[in-house]
């Protein structure tokens, strides 16, 4: 469990940390980059809030609070509280066209800086419990690496970046939306932002 924990936060601050990130979209408060890795697309939500980077931290570390901000989730529920910096969910997301709704079983980590430079993270990962088999009204999905990390600009605002690590699971959810026939990412980063401030 400690192994699992630590390799959650050590995987999404490598990926964060990668370089040749492709910026592939500038709005007002939002930016969307890109990088690929041999089969492997990942995605970077940069948003500019305007609350204190604490503030940020403690309601994006509840997932219970997402369906109040991210319209693909349609249920979340505490599986188990592992310690007070880890939680397990089951989550379920709305159907896209021609896809069953789909369901994740999730470890959420989330750590508060060490020093004063570094970033609030949250991280999340897949994992298995045997108390929540796969069910056949879902189709289970796993996520590799997902997370936020949030850097404090100011006492009264901080910058929120959100990574995924696209696997086929995702996938539907973000293909129209790479080749920009739908404005999902945009719609879920600006409903964020509405959602910290």
């Amino acid at each position: 469990q400690a192994y699992l924990s630590y390799s959650n936060i050590a995987t999404l601050t490598h990926l964060a940390g990668k370089p040749g990130w492709d910026i592939t979209k500038t709005l007002d408060n939002v930016k969307i980059w890109t990088h690929e890795e041999g089969a492997v697309l990942s995605f970077k939500v940069e948003m500019q809030v305007k609350v204190p980077s604490h503030v940020a931290f403690s309601l994006l570390s509840d997932f219970s609070l997402r369906q109040r901000w991210d319209r693909h989730v349609l249920t979340c529920e505490v599986l188990q509280a592992v310690s007070e910096e880890e939680k397990i969910y089951h989550i379920t997301s709305a159907p896209t066209t021609g896809h069953q709704p789909r369901d994740f079983v999730i470890l959420v980590s989330q750590r508060q800086p060490c020093r004063p430079q570094e970033p609030y993270t949250v991280a999340v990962r897949s994992v298995t419990l045997r108390a929540v088999p796969p069910s056949p009204e879902f189709c289970r999905s796993e996520i590799l690496c997902a997370g936020f990390q949030i850097h404090s600009n100011s006492t009264s605002s901080c910058t929120v970046c959100y990574f995924n690590q696209v696997t086929s699971g995702v996938m539907p959810y973000l293909a129209a939306n790479l080749t920009g026939s739908s404005k999902s990412i945009e719609d879920t980063a600006l409903e964020c932002i509405k959602f910290l401030e």
